[in-house]
């Protein structure tokens, strides 16, 4: 039983040094980068148990700053191929395991 309460202790000690975003790839401006993972981070923090609210928020939150077509998904594990504009790209982790990844297409 030690072994459990270890596990999640130490779980809990890698998310709380992995809490920090980690850019993987992105090709936007810097202040829209900035602005973008900012709210890719509130939202995250916002919603923790519901990646599909956290999408949203930050779907709409784009479209609204820097007009409409925004795409989000937001996970584990997993990998994608994708055709965007220039310049409007966003991949990063964020809490040590969760992706997210922010694009423009239209």
């Amino acid at each position: 039983m030690a072994d459990t309460g270890e596990g999640k202790k130490e779980e809990a000690d890698y998310k709380r040094l992995h809490s920090f975003p980690l850019i993987r790839h992105t090709d936007m401006p810097e202040e829209m980068r900035v602005e973008a993972m900012e709210l890719c981070v509130t939202a995250c923090e916002k919603y923790a148990t519901n990646n599909e609210s956290a999408a949203k928020m930050i779907k709409e939150m784009m479209d609204k700053k820097f007009g409409s077509s925004w795409h989000v998904v937001i996970g584990e594990s997993f990998g994608f191929e994708i055709t965007h504009e220039v310049k409007n790209l966003l991949y990063m982790f964020f809490g040590g395991n969760l992706a997210v990844c922010v694009w423009k297409c239209s």
